[in-house]
């Protein structure tokens, strides 16, 4: 077994184990990938203040997240396909995250149901991601779901309305389970572990849809479905509509823009995510960690600010963290574990990022996360 230290050492453990359509599914951007790169060299560029002969004893990294006790200011996104990053992907993801003390997202598009996850888990509260569809029947009766399997919050996605073009994707022929093409069974014959587990499973479709609505019983079906489904027309009408229904607590997930966020505060909505889609949607839009500060200013006193995108350490929660985002999200640091390792991958990822944050906080002179703030960065740098 290699020694990892670092989410890159997860990740190159994951392209090695994990079949090249779904390792790139989660490892790209869309277009010309610039807002997928940015996300994570942005944070770079921000320097940290070092602080000496400080009492570094009794540190905590615990907080909240919409009043939710967390061990960290970290919860796991939504990403779809992750059942087919490492059999039952999902479950796995959410009693890592239950074991640790953050909360995990399931993905509307999850190849593990909510009832998979919620059973997987013992009735662990976790958070359901919602994509619109302009199937409203279904919609309600996911919404319905969630509430039944004791999900605590509703992450409720607005930047999905249409489909970025991710290359990678077409020139693989992404689908779930993999079309026996021959580039796809070669590729499948060197990943053998991947192939054992997908055969301990029964887990190979999207868990929510399939068997959920009329007409849609098989892979074929669905891709058809879900290609007309994805509601272009969806509005601040429809996100007040949602949050009735709901009733619970609701996050705003891409949020990019100060109006937007405006928006997001008038909408009633508990929390909002600073995310671009982990740059799969808008190329050449601002990096997460770039349009975060002015969202901040604008509305961080009228609504809780949380922001996803291009974290792969806790050095980079501590950056996001001193910019006034209460709360981070990690998608391909999440994956990247569990391709890698399944849940003890995932395990692995958040210790690391635990690890890493615990000892940058305490060099930059703070015991605790709820006194971290800008002070900690060094001017002109952010």
């Amino acid at each position: 077994m290699p020694v990892i230290t670092t989410i890159e050492d997860l990740r190159v453990l994951a392209k090695k184990r994990v079949p090249r359509m779904f390792y790139d599914y989660a490892d790209s951007g869309s277009w010309t990938e610039s807002t997928y790169r940015a996300n994570e060299s942005d944070f770079q560029s921000i320097k940290l203040r070092q602080r000496v002969a400080v009492n570094m004893e009794n540190r905590s990294t615990a907080t909240q997240m919409i009043g939710q006790n967390v061990a960290m200011p970290v919860a796991i996104a939504p990403t779809g396909l992750t059942g087919m990053q490492h059999a039952d992907g999902e479950i796995l993801g959410a009693r890592a995250a239950k074991k640790f003390g953050i909360p995990f997202t399931l993905s509307t598009m999850s190849i593990c149901s909510i009832e998979d996850v919620a059973a997987g888990t013992d009735r662990h509260p976790f958070w359901f991601q919602l994509y619109v569809m302009k199937d409203r029947d279904f919609i309600e009766r996911l919404i319905d779901r969630a509430k039944a399997a004791n999900c605590s919050a509703l992450v409720l996605t607005l930047d999905l309305q249409i489909l970025g073009q991710r290359h990678k994707d077409l020139k693989n022929g992404l689908s779930a389970p993999p079309k026996p093409t021959l580039a796809t069974i070669l590729n499948l014959m060197t990943k053998p572990r991947w192939g054992l587990g997908m055969l301990g499973t029964k887990r190979h479709g999207f868990g929510n849809i399939v068997g959920h609505v009329k007409g849609v019983e098989n892979m074929g079906s669905l891709s058809e479905w879900t290609a007309k489904q994805f509601d272009p027309g969806l509005n601040w009408g429809d996100v007040e509509w949602i949050k009735k229904r709901w009733g619970g607590k609701l996050i705003l997930k891409g949020i990019q823009d100060v109006e937007d966020a405006k928006l997001a505060v008038n909408s009633g909505a508990d929390a909002l995510i600073v995310s671009n889609h982990g740059g799969r949607q808008l190329d050449g839009a601002e990096s997460s960690i770039r349009a975060l500060p002015q969202i901040v200013d604008a509305v961080g006193s009228q609504i809780e600010i949380h922001m996803d995108g291009g974290i792969r350490s806790g050095q980079d929660v501590l950056k996001a963290r001193a910019l006034g985002a209460k709360g981070t999200y990690i998608g391909r640091s999440f994956l990247y574990g569990l391709g890698a390792m399944g849940e003890e991958g995932v395990s692995k990822a958040l210790q690391i990022i635990h690890r890493e944050l615990d000892l940058t906080m305490a060099f930059c002179g703070h015991t605790n996360i709820e006194t971290v703030n800008k002070g900690i960065l060094l001017p002109g740098t952010y």
